[in-house]
């Protein structure tokens, strides 16, 4: 039998927490709030002109996009004469299983895509490397579609910047605290609707 290795003792140290959030202070200092504010843009012409916003995401930034979905979907439209119309296509366990097993995983947000998506809707992939092959292949059907298409990635933003109309870089290669980054764009985000319009 493999031998178990028990820690010694314990990892998280006050100096760990210290060195990380001091880390994580120094990358948030790598995204660019003028991209934030035109993906902030787009939002706001989304949901006037009544134009979907459909989001996906894998892992932790599947966690990421349903998190932005149910804030746009609650916290920014409730109580207002104009409302977000918003999709996670990471929420449906069912159908992403159905299209994993008959077609193949790489397909599992394009196919959606397909069925939901129209000309103008606003597309928001989340990927912490920007190289996940289906997140990939839902932006080239997106594009196909003619939706605006917007990414959020990290590392150097992988081949996910070279597909969407608007790329937010973290420039970092640890994957917590590119998460991290990327949950703080996406409060920046609907806050910006809640705060300023007196929702928050």
């Amino acid at each position: 039998m493999p031998e178990i290795k028990t820690a010694a003792s314990n990892p998280v140290t006050e100096q760990f927490a210290k060195g990380y959030l001091a880390r994580l202070t120094e990358v948030l200092k790598s995204v660019d709030p003028s991209r934030v504010a035109q993906v902030g843009d787009l939002l706001h012409r989304a949901r006037a002109e009544g134009r979907q916003v459909l989001l996906m995401g894998n892992g932790g930034s599947a966690s990421t996009a349903s998190h932005a979905a149910v804030d746009l979907g609650k916290g920014c439209s409730r109580g207002r004469e104009k409302r977000f119309r918003v999709i996670c296509l990471n929420d449906c366990i069912p159908w992403m299983t159905a299209i994993s097993n008959d077609i193949s995983y790489e397909e599992v947000f394009a196919e959606q895509l397909r069925n939901h998506a129209r000309p103008g809707d606003v597309v928001i992939a989340i990927s912490g490397s920007g190289n996940s092959k289906n997140i990939l292949s839902a932006l080239r059907a997106a594009n196909e579609i003619g939706c605006e298409t917007v990414g959020l990635s990290g590392y150097e933003g992988g081949k996910l910047k070279d597909l969407v109309k608007h790329h937010i870089l973290v420039r970092e290669n640890h994957m917590g605290r590119i998460e991290d980054a990327h949950m703080i764009v996406v409060h920046i985000l609907v806050y910006g609707f809640m705060d300023t319009e007196g929702m928050g």
